[in-house]
Order: C-alpha cells, then sequence, then structure tokens
C-alpha cells in the first residue's frame, strides 16, 4: 500500500493538500470581495470613454510603431539582469571552487560575444 498510516508520504501529501486548500479558498474569498466592491461603484462616462485622461484620441491608435524602440529595451533589459550574476560571483568569490573562476569567465565571454553581435547586426543603430 503507498500510504501507510502517518508515512511521510501521507503526511506531506496533506500538508499540501490542506495549503492547496487554503490557497484556492482565499484567492475565491478576495476574487469574490473584489467584484462586490467593485460593483457598488458607478462608472462615469469619462471612465467608459476610450481615454480615462478625458482628452480625445489625436490620431489613430493602430499606427505604426518603430520596433528598435523594444529591440533596444530587451537588450538593455537582457544585458542588465546579466550583470546582477557578476555581482552575485563576487560576493560569493571566497567561497568557490576553481571551476566557479572559469565559468565566470566562459559567461562573461558569452557576455562580449552578444555584445559584440548585437553591434555587428546594428541593433543599437537608430539611422
Amino acid at each position: 500500500m503507498i500510504f501507510e498510516k502517518n508515512s511521510y508520504l501521507l503526511v506531506e501529501l496533506s500538508r499540501f493538500s490542506f495549503f492547496f486548500l487554503f490557497c484556492l479558498l482565499l484567492s475565491s474569498f478576495i476574487l469574490f470581495l473584489s467584484f462586490r466592491l467593485n460593483s457598488l461603484k458607478k462608472a462615469d462616462s469619462d471612465k467608459l470613454s476610450s481615454y480615462e485622461c478625458g482628452f480625445e484620441a489625436l490620431e489613430d491608435s493602430k499606427n505604426i510603431f518603430d520596433i528598435r524602440f523594444y529591440l533596444t529595451a530587451i537588450l538593455f533589459l537582457i544585458f542588465d539582469l546579466e550583470s546582477v550574476f557578476f555581482f552575485l560571483w563576487a560576493v560569493s568569490f571566497n567561497y568557490l571552487e576553481p571551476a566557479g573562476f572559469w565559468l565566470i569567465l566562459d559567461f562573461g565571454l558569452e557576455l562580449i560575444i552578444g555584445y559584440i553581435y548585437a553591434l555587428l547586426i546594428g541593433a543599437f543603430n537608430w539611422d
């Protein structure tokens, strides 16, 4: 039998079931409460308009937007988030084995190669 009396699996499953049930009930209660409290508010005509600021749209919202802005933002996020690993490595440098040194050098090399590739394909050019 899988579940023996007071077995480790039964105890862990009961804890998980209790936590899952608690989360389900709490999220249902919060969702119900938000619908209940939100239904008491009356929306006025400005809130129901397409723009909440009260101004009419100056131009069509389906204009073509330059993709280079998104590309630059994504590249910034990628290189910014990868640089966080260097801080973590510097803090734990004394506790790392020699393999940790070579791994961060490999990581830095891949980061530099990625940056050079982005430069070569013209990802940073706005001309």
